[in-house]
């Protein structure tokens, strides 16, 4: 385990903000290879276009492997118990996320102090990504 100290949090704080994108292409198409995901809804405008979207989409675990991340450098990897996460919207190119979330409750749970916190990506104003986590605290 890291030296990191978990993060002394109180209910109602913020977990600070952070906007991320443009998402573009090159990210999705880099996610497909990684993942092995090569459904063409991330790949071929023309498919995604037939299937009812205005361009191709981007994976629903791209959207949250980054809330993850954004995650765990606030609170240290070490330190995150659960994370559930669910999909609303589709991400498409061009997107700016912004993630943001707050500490909703404190528990004590395993002999250990928990923080929970709710999640969100949201792009243009829409959620598109809603998440809870729980975090060793301090």
């Amino acid at each position: 385990m890291s030296g990191r100290e978990p993060r002394r949090v109180a209910e109602g704080d913020p977990v600070p903000q952070q906007e991320l994108g443009p998402v573009t292409r090159t990210h999705i198409i880099r996610f497909a290879g990684a993942g092995g995901d090569f459904n063409p809804l991330h790949h071929d405008p023309e498919f995604a276009r037939e299937a009812g979207f205005d361009d191709v989409i981007a994976m629903g675990q791209m959207q949250a492997g980054m809330l993850a991340s954004w995650l765990t450098d606030w609170c240290g990897v070490e330190h995150l118990r659960e994370l559930d996460v669910r999909f609303l919207a589709p991400v498409q190119p061009g997107a700016i996320l912004r993630l943001t979330g707050e500490v909703t409750g404190l528990t004590d749970s395993a002999d250990e102090p928990l923080a929970g916190l709710a999640l969100r990506a949201t792009a243009d104003g829409q959620e598109v990504v809603r998440a809870n986590a729980l975090v060793r605290r301090g």
